[in-house]
């Protein structure tokens, strides 16, 4: 077995856990926390996915016999019919078979060894490929944009077949030309030889072949996806049984970024799967439309669509030895998130920009941001400058208050003409969604907000079509770091916080603080769209890299101090973060020139083997800290002189050292009112003021006033979340998969 399934694997304790799901507690589906089958069981399991969770009436399917059994006396039945001559031998113990045309809902496979021999089943439950199996009932109205695909050869995917935006599958090979630097359509010439234009690519520095790319593209989950490997069509064709002879039997996932404007559409491009330099290293890449985040901002139906789009991967091509997910910034987010909830989907990251999630890092920030504009704009122009407003803020620079305004988009359903872009909503991708858009005048329009969009989550407001939100800032003490810091006075302290107001569920500015609903933020926590960083992501490596932007002019989302606090969530969780790797200011390419990202998947490639070399029974989280390459550490560059200098060192956000010193860490506005680090509360425990917060004194008149700000006290952020809810387990289900079902 390779370790990159382990959360996959399914032995014959599938009854007993379907059997669990019926009561309250959660379920675990990661076999870290299920014995394994011995050598002398009869065992049946599927390869492809959850047995629980095939999709497409297709999955891959292996039997295991007893040390010293006769393969000649296995019997295997599906649904009571003979599957037997469907399986081949992959060794002497292990049979395996893709079966197909299972039906909708539940069937039942068994094995035997004669007659009267050992017998093993396995239940087997499959929904259509079109979904939905564990993000709850799909997003209506879905735009198909299969017309406006291109593929890989330059034409147009072409028209969807049905409603649900499914495209028939295909294949088509593309080679680089060498006078063109293009991919183009692969055909020999009518004198049956290759293109005199046809390029080689060396793997891994072995002897050059044909750059010759086969990319299947097709349609799961409404989603679009495409898989890309070096084949060369000459060749056996690849299947679950014969490899590509340029493949190395490993995977990767791409990921796309964005957020605004990502809803109620299939998408028309992924995350990009013809990449050079991966090629090059023998990997396979795979893809799909919901995966990029600014078509799709919804992590829930992002890991719904990675698990099904894997699924169809090793389906067509066999298990892959392991999987890396990688992306920036959406795309972070997504590799977090699914290798955290859903284990054994992916085996290692590679994230860059990134953020832990988007429903706490990213949008406290953005909320806070234009609280904080609207406040220093419209509420309160004159009395406070540029300086005080950056240190109220935290951010590195003062566009950033602006700009983060404007990434507050996502979270406001109205659009107007008239409005200034700090304060717009509404946003989205596709013309023919604009007339849909909810107004005062069209209450029952289409609402374009990460709420919105994940509402089977976080449910609606009594029988409105509204989505209930985990956004609060009640007890939140704006500006205290500033205050303490002697960057602002008492005064301009009290005022900030008595005015700032809040936001109604239509993003408008209100007098009154906004509070979270609180089965949304339950919702939230326990089923880790708050990044909790203990559930795969306590036995995954994760190598985090970055350009640095806190600095720049017109300000930028992506801060360093997000990459902090995915840190912390892992030492919060697990103890420690030896298995996250930061890198910071490398040229982040494949080339001679921009080796850097090049490197960090070589390295990546040297931890997840030695995970897999390693045979002990250590726990699975010391064996990834264990296996981590030796000069695989946290790192920067300083590139101010002739030559680039790496420096390696830890990296904290507290600063200190070289690399402190060149890419200082940032605050968010809600960590200057002292949330902590990980950024992980919702709703803050409240507690009486306190002088001891304060480095000032404040007069018995500012004293009263203070009072009145904050009658119900202000933040203890020590207490955690108000809830008090906690993170449930991994495999979590919205529906309709009822395993798991949160």
């Amino acid at each position: 077995m390779t370790n990159n399934l382990r959360s996959l694997r399914y032995t014959l304790l599938a009854s007993a856990l379907l059997a669990a799901c019926s009561t309250e507690e959660p379920v675990t589906t990661s076999l870290d926390a299920l014995p394994t089958a011995e050598s002398t069981q009869l065992a049946v399991q599927t390869l492809s996915t959850m047995p629980w969770l095939i999709t497409g009436g297709d999955v891959l399917v292996e039997v295991t016999l007893p040390e010293g059994a006769n393969p000649a006396q296995l019997q295997i039945e599906l649904n009571g019919l003979q599957v037997t001559g469907e399986f081949k031998s992959v060794s002497q113990q292990r049979q395996q078979a893709l079966l197909s045309g299972l039906p909708l809902g539940e069937s039942t496979l068994t094995a035997r060894l004669g007659n009267a021999g050992d017998a093993a089943s396995i239940q087997l439950t499959n929904y259509p490929v079109s979904g939905p199996i564990i993000s709850g009932p799909q997003e209506v109205p879905f735009y198909c944009q299969t017309a406006e695909f291109t593929l890989v050869n330059g034409e147009k995917l072409g028209h969807e077949l049905d409603a649900n935006c499914a495209v028939a599958t295909r294949v088509d090979y593309v080679y680089w030309s060498s006078t063109d630097a293009v991919f183009k359509p692969w055909a020999l010439t009518d004198e049956g030889v290759a293109p005199t234009d046809l390029a080689e690519i060396s793997v891994n520095g072995a002897t050059p072949v044909p750059y010759i790319v086969r990319v299947e593209t097709g349609s799961v989950n409404r989603a679009i996806y495409e898989i890309a490997m070096l084949h060369d069509p000459s060749t056996p064709m690849p299947n679950p049984w014969t490899r590509s002879r340029s493949w190395n039997g490993k995977l990767v996932y791409t990921h796309g970024g964005g957020c605004r404007g990502g809803w109620y559409q299939q998408g028309d491009r992924t995350g990009g799967v013809m990449r050079e330099g991966l090629f090059a290293q023998g990997y396979a890449v795979v893809s799909s439309t919901l995966n990029v985040f600014g078509q799709n901002c919804n992590d829930l139906l992002a890991s719904e669509t990675h698990i099904m789009v894997k699924e169809r991967f090793i389906e067509h091509y066999g298990v892959p030895v392991y999987t890396i997910a990688t992306g920036a910034s959406g795309g972070s987010y997504q590799s977090h998130q699914t290798a955290d909830n859903y284990p054994g989907i992916f085996d290692g990251i590679i994230v860059s920009s990134s953020f832990p999630d988007v429903t706490s890092a990213t949008i406290f920030t953005l909320a806070d941001a234009r609280l904080l504009q609207h406040y220093f704009t419209t509420v309160n122009p004159e009395d406070f400058t540029r300086v005080q407003q950056q240190a109220i803020a935290g951010f590195g620079s003062w566009g950033s208050l602006p700009n983060l305004s404007r990434g507050a988009a996502r979270l406001d359903p109205l659009y107007a003409f008239d409005t200034l872009p700090e304060e717009q909503g509404g946003e989205v991708s596709l013309p023919v969604l604009e007339s849909e858009r909810y107004s005062k005048d069209n209450p029952e329009g289409v609402r374009a907000t990460v709420y919105d969009h994940t509402v089977n989550v976080y449910g609606t407001i009594g029988n409105s079509a509204i989505a209930q939100r985990p956004l609060d800032n009640v007890g939140v003490q704006y500006g205290l770091l500033a205050l303490n810091n002697g960057v602002i006075t008492p005064q301009q302290f009290i005022e900030l916080n008595r005015d700032i107001g809040g936001f109604d569920r239509d993003m408008n500015h209100s007098p009154e603080r906004h509070r979270a609903d609180p089965e949304a933020t339950r919702k939230a926590i326990e089923s880790g769209r708050v990044l909790y960083g203990g559930g795969g992501l306590e036995h995954t490596p994760v190598i985090d890299y970055r350009s640095y932007t806190d600095h720049a002019v017109d300000g930028d989302i992506h801060m360093i101090v997000h990459q902090f606090s995915t840190r912390q969530r892992l030492q919060l969780a697990n103890g420690h973060a030896d298995n996250h790797v930061m890198r910071v200011g490398g040229q982040w390419g494949f080339t001679e020139e921009q080796p850097d990202l090049g490197e960090l998947f070589r390295a990546m490639d040297a931890w997840l083997m030695a995970i897999q070399a390693d045979t002990s029974d250590t726990e699975p989280g010391r064996k990834v800290v264990n296996a981590r390459p030796v000069d695989l550490t946290d790192a920067c560059w300083d590139n101010a002189g002739r030559e680039r200098v790496r420096i390696d060192e830890t990296q904290t956000y507290a600063g200190g050292g070289q690399c402190g010193a060149l890419y200082p860490a940032y605050s968010t506005p809600r960590q200057v009112a002292g949330a902590p680090l990980a950024n992980n509360i919702v709703s803050c425990v409240r507690r009486p003021l306190n002088p001891a917060d304060y480095a000032v004194t404040f007069t018995p008149e500012e004293t009263l006033e203070l009072q009145s700000v904050f009658p119900d006290g202000v933040c203890d952020w020590s207490r955690g979340d108000a809830s008090g809810a906690s993170f449930q387990g991994t495999w979590l289900s919205f529906g309709p998969s009822p395993v798991n079902r949160l």
